[in-house]
């Protein structure tokens, strides 16, 4: 395949500059607050399920834990834009320490694999394209059974070890042959030394078990797979650049748990990776004004109800029969 090079400049947007300029402008604090808030909900939610136990709370726990890990992971790939702190070294330090070393890797080994698939959307050169071709889980069309039974797999943390295992095989440690040497922080060390003394310390490890390597291998990567889909499979044409990613318009209940952090606008993303996340609604609306654009990008209406109805299986079936 030829790299298909994702940028806005290809288009012919009829977008004024002095209307898009403005969408550019970061607010440290705006991701410091809901940095600040993801975790407050995590400890709000460990708190409660310490203090009154019970089976189906501990399942609560879980789903809320891991859907707010995704949402730090949200954050973090805006950091990998640069879009948190205009000091870089800042910028990655607080995201590594606040977010990328308790879920096991780092923001420049992400970084390096990210910004790759940036360039090289959907294509042999995308290392995210690749790794994910010829999975199973991965394979579309399929139907919405298949697709719901993967889902649910992750909550016997089956396909969730999986996913840990590629993930931390991806992005544990630099890849090789994709690029320069990459450095990684001096503090990851210091970090887990830190973090698992304290655990043993206080007499933690039960507790960190349950309520954070639980949700880690269930529901953060069971957030992470209904994404994935959503951005890059099913029925997508992948024959223009507007139709090579979709983006999902969501109710609130949908961003609360899968789509946090305006991260459902991914193709909006794409055109414009330097707008940050919180801007990303303003984006969408003005892109909507192009009629080019409006009538050629793949909008879908919710994950829950549009994402499935793409899924492809049900309606190559019912072409057959008719």
């Amino acid at each position: 395949m030829t790299p298909l090079q994702y940028n806005a400049n290809d288009l012919d947007l009829k977008i004024k500059d002095h209307d898009l300029k403005p969408l550019f402008k970061t607010h440290a604090w705006r991701h410091a607050l809901d940095m600040l808030f993801d975790w407050t909900i995590i400890g709000l939610t460990i708190y409660a399920c310490i203090q009154y136990f019970h089976p189906l709370l501990y399942l609560l726990a879980v789903v809320i834990i891991g859907a707010r890990m995704h949402a730090l992971a949200i954050l973090m790939h805006d950091a990998t834009h640069f879009r948190f702190l205009k000091n870089r070294k800042w910028n990655d330090l607080l995201s590594n320490w606040l977010i990328m070393f308790p879920i096991f890797t780092s923001i420049e080994t992400y970084r390096d694999n990210h910004l790759r698939h940036h360039r090289h959307l959907n294509t042999d050169h995308d290392p995210d394209w690749i790794a994910k071709l010829g999975k199973r889980e991965f394979s579309f069309p399929q139907s919405k059974r298949e697709f719901i039974l993967t889902v649910l797999s992750y909550f016997a943390l089956y396909q969730g070890i999986k996913d840990a295992i590629w993930f931390l095989k991806r992005f544990g440690r630099p890849q090789k042959g994709g690029g320069p040497k990459i450095k990684q922080p001096k503090g990851r060390l210091i970090f887990y030394v830190l973090l698992f003394t304290g655990l043993t310390l206080v007499g933690g490890w039960s507790y960190y078990l349950l309520l954070w390597v639980v949700p880690y291998l269930s529901t953060f990567f069971m957030f992470q797979y209904i994404r994935s889909v959503a951005e890059h499979f099913g029925e997508l044409a992948y024959d223009h650049l507007l139709t090579s990613t979709r983006s999902v318009k969501t109710n609130w209940l949908e961003r609360f748990f899968i789509s946090p952090h305006h991260v459902g606008y991914h193709l909006e993303h794409h055109l414009y990776p330097g707008v940050p996340y919180y801007n990303l609604p303003k984006l969408h609306d003005l892109l909507m004004t192009d009629g080019d654009y409006h009538g050629k990008a793949h909008i879908t209406q919710g994950y829950l109800s549009g994402l499935l109805n793409e899924l492809g299986a049900e309606k190559i079936v019912k072409g057959a029969i008719e």
